[in-house]
Protein backbone atom coordinates (compact mmCIF):
# COMPACT_ATOMS: atom_id res chain seq x y z
CA UNK A 1 0.00 0.00 0.00
CA UNK A 2 1.06 3.38 -0.71
CA UNK A 3 0.73 6.54 1.51
CA UNK A 4 1.49 9.79 1.10
CA UNK A 5 4.55 10.87 3.99
CA UNK A 6 5.62 14.42 2.67
CA UNK A 7 5.32 17.23 0.18
CA UNK A 8 8.14 18.83 -1.29
CA UNK A 9 8.62 22.53 -0.09
CA UNK A 10 10.68 25.66 -1.65
CA UNK A 11 14.49 25.21 -1.92
CA UNK A 12 17.09 26.11 0.95
CA UNK A 13 20.41 26.97 0.23
CA UNK A 14 22.73 26.24 -2.61
CA UNK A 15 23.61 22.99 -2.27
CA UNK A 16 20.08 20.82 -2.79
CA UNK A 17 18.47 21.17 0.04
CA UNK A 18 14.37 21.29 -0.17
CA UNK A 19 11.94 22.03 2.84
CA UNK A 20 9.29 19.26 3.41
CA UNK A 21 5.39 19.72 4.80
CA UNK A 22 5.95 16.63 6.38
CA UNK A 23 2.38 14.12 6.56
CA UNK A 24 3.54 11.10 8.64
CA UNK A 25 3.67 10.71 12.59
CA UNK A 26 6.83 8.70 12.09
CA UNK A 27 8.95 11.15 9.94
CA UNK A 28 12.34 9.36 11.84
CA UNK A 29 11.05 5.95 9.99
CA UNK A 30 9.71 7.11 6.80
CA UNK A 31 12.02 10.03 5.58
CA UNK A 32 15.66 8.81 7.12
CA UNK A 33 18.76 8.54 4.78
CA UNK A 34 18.28 5.74 2.32
CA UNK A 35 14.95 5.84 1.90
CA UNK A 36 13.56 5.02 -1.63
CA UNK A 37 10.34 6.99 -2.01
CA UNK A 38 7.91 7.26 -5.62
CA UNK A 39 6.42 10.53 -6.01
CA UNK A 40 3.52 12.17 -7.87
CA UNK A 41 3.99 12.85 -10.72
CA UNK A 42 6.01 9.77 -11.20
CA UNK A 43 8.12 11.12 -13.83
CA UNK A 44 9.99 13.12 -10.58
CA UNK A 45 11.00 9.73 -8.80
CA UNK A 46 11.59 7.33 -7.58
CA UNK A 47 14.02 9.75 -4.91
CA UNK A 48 16.64 8.40 -2.51
CA UNK A 49 16.73 10.74 0.51
CA UNK A 50 20.99 11.11 1.19
CA UNK A 51 20.53 13.61 4.18
CA UNK A 52 17.98 15.03 6.39
CA UNK A 53 18.07 17.75 9.01
CA UNK A 54 15.45 20.28 10.88
CA UNK A 55 16.34 23.34 10.74
CA UNK A 56 14.28 26.31 12.38
CA UNK A 57 11.75 23.62 12.78
CA UNK A 58 11.50 22.47 9.39
CA UNK A 59 12.69 19.36 7.85
CA UNK A 60 15.12 19.72 5.40
CA UNK A 61 16.43 16.89 3.00
CA UNK A 62 18.88 16.26 0.24
CA UNK A 63 18.14 13.61 -2.43
CA UNK A 64 20.88 11.19 -4.59
CA UNK A 65 21.23 13.23 -7.77
CA UNK A 66 20.16 16.72 -7.15
CA UNK A 67 23.25 19.05 -5.92
CA UNK A 68 22.32 22.25 -6.60
CA UNK A 69 19.46 24.36 -6.20
CA UNK A 70 17.95 24.19 -9.51
CA UNK A 71 17.27 20.49 -9.34
CA UNK A 72 15.69 21.46 -5.37
CA UNK A 73 13.64 23.87 -7.16
CA UNK A 74 12.66 21.58 -9.79
CA UNK A 75 11.08 19.30 -7.17
CA UNK A 76 8.89 21.79 -5.43
CA UNK A 77 5.21 20.62 -4.66
CA UNK A 78 6.36 16.63 -5.66
CA UNK A 79 4.76 14.20 -2.90
CA UNK A 80 7.03 11.85 -1.37
CA UNK A 81 5.29 8.01 -1.01
CA UNK A 82 5.93 5.24 1.02
CA UNK A 83 5.25 1.41 0.37
CA UNK A 84 3.66 0.59 3.88
CA UNK A 85 2.36 -3.14 4.56
CA UNK A 86 -1.23 -2.86 5.00
CA UNK A 87 -0.48 -4.99 8.19
CA UNK A 88 1.96 -2.48 9.44
CA UNK A 89 0.54 -0.93 12.42
CA UNK A 90 1.55 2.80 14.14
CA UNK A 91 4.10 2.29 17.13
CA UNK A 92 1.28 4.09 19.39
CA UNK A 93 -1.14 2.28 21.04
CA UNK A 94 -3.94 4.90 20.19
CA UNK A 95 -2.72 5.70 16.53
CA UNK A 96 -3.95 4.88 13.13
CA UNK A 97 -3.27 4.71 9.65
CA UNK A 98 -5.99 6.12 7.57
CA UNK A 99 -6.38 3.54 5.74
CA UNK A 100 -7.14 1.89 9.20
CA UNK A 101 -10.05 3.91 9.09
CA UNK A 102 -11.58 4.72 5.53
CA UNK A 103 -15.06 2.42 5.69
CA UNK A 104 -15.39 2.37 9.26
CA UNK A 105 -18.82 2.47 9.75
CA UNK A 106 -19.64 5.42 12.21
CA UNK A 107 -22.12 4.63 15.26
CA UNK A 108 -23.15 6.51 18.64
CA UNK A 109 -22.67 5.36 21.94
CA UNK A 110 -26.25 4.48 22.07
CA UNK A 111 -25.41 2.48 19.07
CA UNK A 112 -27.55 4.86 16.60
CA UNK A 113 -26.23 4.42 13.02
CA UNK A 114 -24.19 7.77 11.73
CA UNK A 115 -22.61 6.88 8.33
CA UNK A 116 -19.01 5.52 7.00
CA UNK A 117 -16.18 7.56 6.99
CA UNK A 118 -14.69 8.17 3.72
CA UNK A 119 -12.05 10.62 4.20
CA UNK A 120 -9.80 11.86 7.09
CA UNK A 121 -9.07 15.49 6.66
CA UNK A 122 -5.86 16.55 8.56
CA UNK A 123 -6.14 19.76 9.80
CA UNK A 124 -3.31 22.30 11.34
CA UNK A 125 -5.31 22.08 14.94
CA UNK A 126 -7.02 18.56 14.74
CA UNK A 127 -7.60 15.72 12.45
CA UNK A 128 -11.75 15.28 11.57
CA UNK A 129 -13.51 12.08 10.19
CA UNK A 130 -15.38 13.00 6.63
CA UNK A 131 -18.66 10.74 7.20
CA UNK A 132 -21.24 9.60 4.73
CA UNK A 133 -24.77 9.67 5.84
CA UNK A 134 -26.94 7.18 4.75
CA UNK A 135 -28.80 10.08 3.05
CA UNK A 136 -25.63 11.24 0.88
CA UNK A 137 -24.84 14.31 3.08
CA UNK A 138 -21.77 14.85 4.87
CA UNK A 139 -21.18 15.44 8.79
CA UNK A 140 -17.75 16.28 10.41
CA UNK A 141 -16.37 14.52 13.22
CA UNK A 142 -13.11 15.96 14.96
CA UNK A 143 -11.21 12.63 15.62
CA UNK A 144 -10.79 13.78 19.24
CA UNK A 145 -11.21 11.49 22.68
CA UNK A 146 -13.97 13.72 23.85
CA UNK A 147 -15.91 12.49 20.15
CA UNK A 148 -14.68 9.57 19.43
CA UNK A 149 -14.80 7.31 22.51
CA UNK A 150 -13.38 3.58 20.72
CA UNK A 151 -12.05 2.80 17.25
CA UNK A 152 -12.85 -1.12 16.95
CA UNK A 153 -11.10 -2.12 13.86
CA UNK A 154 -12.65 -5.77 14.35
CA UNK A 155 -16.22 -4.64 14.39
CA UNK A 156 -14.94 -2.23 11.34
CA UNK A 157 -16.70 0.98 13.65
CA UNK A 158 -16.11 3.83 15.39
CA UNK A 159 -18.35 4.69 18.30
CA UNK A 160 -18.58 8.33 18.89
CA UNK A 161 -20.49 10.72 22.07
CA UNK A 162 -21.42 14.08 19.62
CA UNK A 163 -22.46 17.02 21.17
CA UNK A 164 -25.18 18.14 20.42
CA UNK A 165 -25.79 20.12 17.35
CA UNK A 166 -22.60 17.76 15.57
CA UNK A 167 -24.26 15.56 13.83
CA UNK A 168 -28.39 16.92 14.14
CA UNK A 169 -29.89 20.13 15.22
CA UNK A 170 -30.42 19.63 18.77
CA UNK A 171 -28.09 22.52 19.24
CA UNK A 172 -29.30 25.34 22.03
CA UNK A 173 -28.08 28.79 21.05
CA UNK A 174 -28.14 31.09 23.34
CA UNK A 175 -27.63 35.30 22.81
CA UNK A 176 -27.69 38.31 24.54
CA UNK A 177 -30.64 39.28 22.61
CA UNK A 178 -32.90 36.77 23.98
CA UNK A 179 -31.12 37.12 27.32
CA UNK A 180 -32.09 41.10 26.73
CA UNK A 181 -36.07 40.05 25.83
CA UNK A 182 -36.74 38.01 28.76
CA UNK A 183 -35.31 40.93 30.96
CA UNK A 184 -36.82 43.59 33.15
CA UNK A 185 -37.26 47.00 30.98
CA UNK A 186 -37.73 49.08 33.85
Amino acid sequence: MQLVVARIGRAHGIKGEVTVEVRTDEPELRLGPGAVLATDPASAGPLTIATGRVHSGRLLLRFEGVHDRTGAEALRNTLLIADVDPEELPEGEDEYYDHQLIDLDVVTKDGEPVGRITEISHLPTQDLFVVERPDGTEVFVPFVEEIVTEIDLEEQRAVIDPPPGLIDDRAEVASSHDAAETGDDA
